[in-house]
């Protein structure tokens, strides 16, 4: 290939991504133009983008107040940091044990890992709820975390990471008189990085977002997570405030924006390392 075709091809590549980046990034920067403007100019028959009058400390203050946000955002931090280490710490030494350990029925064990993954939480609801209810446990820390405690996506995603680990760095920290833990420990979560923070992402923003279970367990605001709140929120003003309620968005969804852009290289890295080797 030619310089001039090679600067062709990567100019169609840049104009191609420029176009999906701004079709992907229509909705948020709309939702921000709308988070602050008042309420007559949300529903001009002109559109704008900048507003005429700025509604921004009036929008904001009403996403604060209406519901305790502060209370909202903290009890997503706590429900997706339980699930994220409890998740962690079983998948981690399982994919170990999938990808380098030899053992009777591990295939058998793959296998469920698979159609593991084709059972939607949709699936299996009324069974843990009638058991949550029972126990007494609805409206807590627990029953929200609960059913997404064991991941089969996470031992899957670590089992493809640990296969592409060369089998020399593990025989050399037996040889050292390592055990199986200590070598899971002090050799796999150093090199594992990539894929924990690939993982994290994904568990995070996918029980940050989690609508459908909060509404089965929790009928209390103090407990609700983010995107509950946001439900609660709306009912809490009953009307057509969509600048407020536009406010309660951006402040539920920066986190994820923030936490995102701080580990996308380690994410980025993580996703490739994963697929090097099926």
């Amino acid at each position: 290939m030619t310089t001039r075709a090679w600067n062709t091809a990567r100019a169609l590549r840049l104009v191609i991504l420029s176009i999906g980046a701004l079709v992907f990034l229509a909705p948020y920067v709309w939702m921000l133009s709308t988070a602050t403007k008042p309420r007559e100019e949300i529903f001009s028959s002109s559109l704008a983008l900048i507003p005429h009058q700025w509604a921004a400390v009036e929008n904001f203050s009403k996403a604060f107040t209406r519901v305790p946000m502060l209370q909202l955002l903290m009890n997503g931090v706590i429900v997706c940091t339980i699930i994220l280490v409890v998740q962690i710490l079983v998948a981690l030494p399982c994919a170990y044990a999938l990808a380098k350990l030899r053992f009777p029925g591990a295939r058998a064990l793959i296998a469920a890992i698979m159609l593991g993954l084709l059972v939607p939480i949709h699936a299996t609801a009324l069974p843990i709820y009638v058991a949550l209810s029972g126990a007494g446990v609805l409206n807590t820390y627990f029953a929200l975390a609960a059913p997404f405690l064991i991941s089969v996506f996470g031992v899957f995603l670590f089992l493809q990471f640990f296969r592409a680990m060369p089998d020399d760095l593990i025989n050399a920290a037996r040889l050292d008189g390592m055990s199986e833990l200590g070598i899971v420990l002090r050799v796999i979560v150093p090199n594992a990085w990539p894929a924990i923070t690939a993982f994290s992402i994904f568990s995070v923003v996918a029980h940050w977002n989690d609508l459908f279970w909060p509404q089965i367990v929790v009928t209390e605001t103090a407990m609700a997570p983010p995107p509950l709140g946001l439900i609660f929120f709306r009912a809490a003003e009953a009307g057509d405030d969509y600048g407020a309620l536009m406010a309660a968005t951006v402040v539920v969804t920066m986190p994820l924006l923030v936490a995102f852009l701080l580990a996308q290289r380690r994410f980025i890295e993580g996703i490739t390392l994963t697929g090097l080797k099926g």
